[in-house]
């Protein structure tokens, strides 16, 4: 599974805008899809540069609609948003 070589179950979510962020929020980004969508497996999708387009969701558990994908985005700005400059997510 990629999004890359996606499969008939996957789905892809596109954020309004591409977010920046760090390898350690992309990570947590991941995380908190595959918790929220009870997804078997995330992947971020790269835009251009180090920017992140949205999430790639293999076999997600729960159905797929715009308040969830309204939550995924608001984790994704507010994780850019608290690394901003500083390197990190803040909570550590």
């Amino acid at each position: 599974m990629s999004s890359s070589h996606p499969r008939t179950d996957c789905v892809e979510l596109a954020f309004k805008r591409p977010v920046i962020l760090p390898e350690t929020a992309e990570v947590a980004l991941e995380d908190y899809a595959r918790a929220l969508t009870r997804s078997e497996r995330v992947e971020a999708v790269a835009g251009s540069g180090s920017a992140l387009n949205g999430v790639h969701l293999c076999r997600p558990g729960v159905p797929m609609n715009p308040d969830l994908l309204r939550d995924l985005e608001d984790f994704a700005f507010d994780l850019e948003r608290r690394s901003e400059g500083s390197g990190g997510l803040g909570w550590s």
